[in-house]
């Protein structure tokens, strides 16, 4: 196992700062009506989801804390999956990049869960 030094070592984090990046090089090609409301919304929320990760690290000498901001994680990669929805709804992203994106948020969000059920293997 590697040692884990900071957020950036963490494999959730990588992948949902790369997840991130992927949601933000799409969505430079939605229309400009969007751009206050899907196009921000898609962006705020995969952004926030390493954004809480890496403050959940720096929490993780208190459980609770710990929990709470990957809880936050946790819901900002479900809302956007939702945000996901819209833009194939809306044929802003095809079918395959959907399914893709949307299967990595399941995966990073199957990861969060792990880590609050056990924030004790995380603790300092």
């Amino acid at each position: 196992m590697d040692i884990i030094r900071t957020h950036n070592d963490l494999k959730v984090y990588l992948l949902s700062f790369e997840a991130g990046m992927k949601v933000f090089e799409l969505s430079k090609s939605f229309p400009k009506e969007e751009k206050y409301s899907l196009t921000d919304q898609i962006r705020r929320s995969s952004r926030s989801v390493s954004g809480n990760i890496a403050e959940a690290w720096r929490k993780r000498r208190y459980p609770k804390s710990f929990v709470s901001k990957l809880s936050d994680s946790e819901g900002e990669a479900a809302e956007t999956q939702v945000w996901l929805d819209y833009s194939f709804e809306c044929k802003y992203i095809e079918s395959d990049i959907h399914k893709e994106l949307y299967t990595k948020y399941d995966h990073i969000i199957g990861m969060l869960v792990n880590m609050i059920k056990k924030p004790e293997s995380w603790s300092l």
